[in-house]
């Protein structure tokens, strides 16, 4: 398997970059490392808020993405809003959302996004709703 380029958020406000290749959304820890040969340290899921999937470790700071969709704007799976419990509001589409799993894949509603997609970790969810 491919290691994935991600962006750990935990709770607390830290922010880890790293690589890995062992994450899954029904597993309770994963492995965070430097580069894509390293295993890294092991990361516990109910530690974090999310793990975010992205392009690029930059990004580029420069761009403001949008947390609405676009009029006509084609779209897989439930648009939703959420807003994580230290306010921080996102809105894209899940495939599946289940209150009973520890979290759910979020895609963001901005395909220019430099979030491929965002793994939620349900208890640091405060609000989740459905858009029509």
């Amino acid at each position: 398997m491919e290691p994935a380029k991600v962006v750990v958020r935990y709770r607390d406000g830290k922010i880890v970059k790293g690589f890995t290749n062992d994450f899954f959304p029904n597993k309770p820890l994963f492995h965070l490392g430097n580069g894509p040969g390293d295993r890294g340290v092991p990361v516990e899921v109910a530690d974090l808020k999310a793990i975010f999937f992205v392009k690029s470790f930059d990004g580029d700071p420069k761009y403001d993405e949008y947390r609405a969709f676009k009029k006509g704007q084609t779209v897989q799976g439930r648009k939703v809003m959420m807003t994580f419990n230290d306010g921080e509001m996102l809105s894209g589409t899940v495939l599946g959302y289940d209150t009973n799993r520890p979290g759910f894949f979020l895609v963001p509603s901005d395909p220019d996004s430099n979030n491929i997609r965002i793994f939620v970790v349900q208890d640091a969810v405060d609000q989740f709703e459905f858009l029509a």
